[in-house]
């Protein structure tokens, strides 16, 4: 579709829908009430059957790059754009993911399936509370239809419970949006868009220029470095990094075949799709974002016509990337002061890591009980984190004791108190993530009819770095069972 950046659409018509869970946080942020999430109008709203009065739904056009290949022309296949809403100062771009067919859907039914609406319900309010750029989520709703997938295209498709998620941004604008417009080289179009991005989200650079676009691009690089760092702190693999998938404001947007790390490992990923290549692995989300924005850069460049201050922009980016890694790094660790040597204290630790399998989640929150002042073993600070302590022995066990009395050394250098560091470290570190058998256990049980799992894990990821002892269950390893089960380690795109 040439000299658009939207299709008007309207949402397909539910069987009965009924709500599963809505977020009273986000309803406030609208300026509704929990009240209104209990009405008929908000289901038939949220669901897609009624239209607002004086608005029109549309589906976004886009293009991207999937998997490191141009894919051409994309777009919203199952997102819904059904209006915008003021409040508080803040505008909110609501869209129905699941609600239907749009002219994006490329032969597809622009459904989605209970497991995949769960998993972006409770992600991205988890994402949210844990600090990490996100886009929201406002409700959770069964269609009432049946959807027929293949959850791991083998060629064994089967009928699902669909279902509807409500979800929130300030915009949903790709980097694939302007992609799509240099590939049919539409300069008017692209020219338009970019200005209107600016004039709505970025407004503080003031009116579009050359120099404007530079520092609208320099921003955009700015915020996905932010957003990278933020998901290699808490461990979370977005699994399917494409162009399309890259928020122009810097969001996690989109959360599909993701996962958070149970074994330390760089070389994590878990999407199927993905799993000969890696390309989206954990270690390489920082490297993939560069990579998306150089793709970003040279859509824009026929507002600019010169290659070397993108690229310059683009290389602050390599340059301040090992820095950002460095210093959140060191955050984790509960390392304030300054140490030169610090790098090679984190470059050791993250080896011994991915040497013993170990969940990078307790490690790291059982990490801030360590004393400084004691002469004590650091592996029985962690050994909670190891999943085969047993394994630690001989020269492993020699590295790690090594490690520990390195760290401890260099925590004598720090100012701060063990409580103070403690505390510290209790704000970076989460003791409660989402991981992938809990969104599984929910998905199960909703299946079922009960929706008390849900509003459990909703409630508890709202506090993510709170101890919350009553919910000490769920502060534990993967369980063995989890650990080869379709849609707790393997994932694909449909998920």
């Amino acid at each position: 579709m040439r000299g658009a950046c939207f299709s008007y659409v309207k949402p397909k018509h539910t069987a009965k829908p009924s709500l599963i869970h809505f977020s009273s946080e986000m309803l406030n942020e609208l300026g509704l009430s929990d009240e209104d999430a209990t009405s008929e109008e908000f289901l038939k709203v949220f669901s897609g059957n009624e239209i607002l009065p004086n608005t029109n739904p549309y589906a976004m056009c886009y293009g991207g790059h999937q998997f490191g290949n141009w894919a051409g022309q994309l777009g919203d296949g199952r997102a819904i754009n059904l209006c915008e809403v003021k409040n508080k100062g803040k505008n909110w771009a609501l869209q129905l993911k699941g609600a239907g067919e749009t002219p994006y859907s490329r032969n597809a039914d622009g459904l989605a399936v209970l497991r995949s609406s769960i998993r972006e319900y409770l992600c991205s309010e988890a994402m949210y509370h844990l600090g990490v750029p996100t886009t929201r989520a406002v409700s959770l709703m069964l269609s009432g239809d049946a959807v027929l997938r293949d959850v791991l295209y083998n060629g064994n498709p089967d009928y699902e419970k669909g279902a509807i998620v409500c979800r929130a941004a300030e915009s949903f604008i790709r980097f694939g949006s302007f992609e799509i417009l240099a590939a049919q080289q539409d300069d008017k179009t692209l020219k338009t868009l970019v200005d209107y991005t600016i004039k709505h989200h970025y407004t503080h650079l003031g009116s579009p220029s050359k120099r404007v676009y530079l520092d609208f691009f320099k921003e955009v690089t700015a915020r996905s470095l932010k957003m990278v760092i933020a998901w290699q702190r808490v461990g979370f693999v977005h699994g399917v990094m494409n162009t399309d998938n890259m928020s122009i404001l810097g969001l996690t947007i989109d959360y599909g075949p993701y996962g958070w790390l149970e074994g330390y490992d760089h070389g994590w990923t878990p999407n199927t799709t993905d799993s000969a290549n890696k390309r989206y692995r954990y270690g390489n989300q920082p490297q993939i974002v560069l990579w998306n924005l150089l793709k970003l850069a040279n859509a824009i460049y026929p507002l600019i016509e010169e290659a070397k201050p993108l690229e310059d922009i683009l290389t602050a980016y390599q340059e301040e990337l090992p820095v950002a890694y460095v210093k959140m790094m060191k955050s984790k660790l509960g390392l304030q002061e300054l140490d030169k040597e610090d790098g090679l204290l984190i470059e050791e630790l993250e080896n011994l890591l991915q040497s013993s399998e170990t969940d990078m989640t307790i490690f790291f929150r059982q990490l801030s009980n360590l004393n400084k002042a004691k002469s004590i073993d650091g592996l029985s600070i962690v050994k909670e984190a190891f999943y085969a302590p047993q394994e630690i022995e001989g020269k492993l066990k020699s590295q790690w004791l090594d490690w520990f009395l390195k760290y401890q050394k260099r925590l004598e250098k720090e100012i701060a108190s063990d409580a103070e560091r403690k505390a510290f470290m209790n704000t970076i570190n989460p003791k409660y993530v989402l991981r992938n058998y809990m969104a599984q256990l929910a998905i199960d049980s909703v299946d079922k009819g009960d929706y008390s799992v849900v509003s459990e894990l909703f409630m508890i990821l709202e506090k993510p770095y709170s101890e919350q002892p009553e919910n000490i269950k769920w502060f534990a390893k993967r369980p063995e069972w989890a650990r080869n089960k379709v849609g707790c380690s393997m994932l694909s795109c449909s998920s």
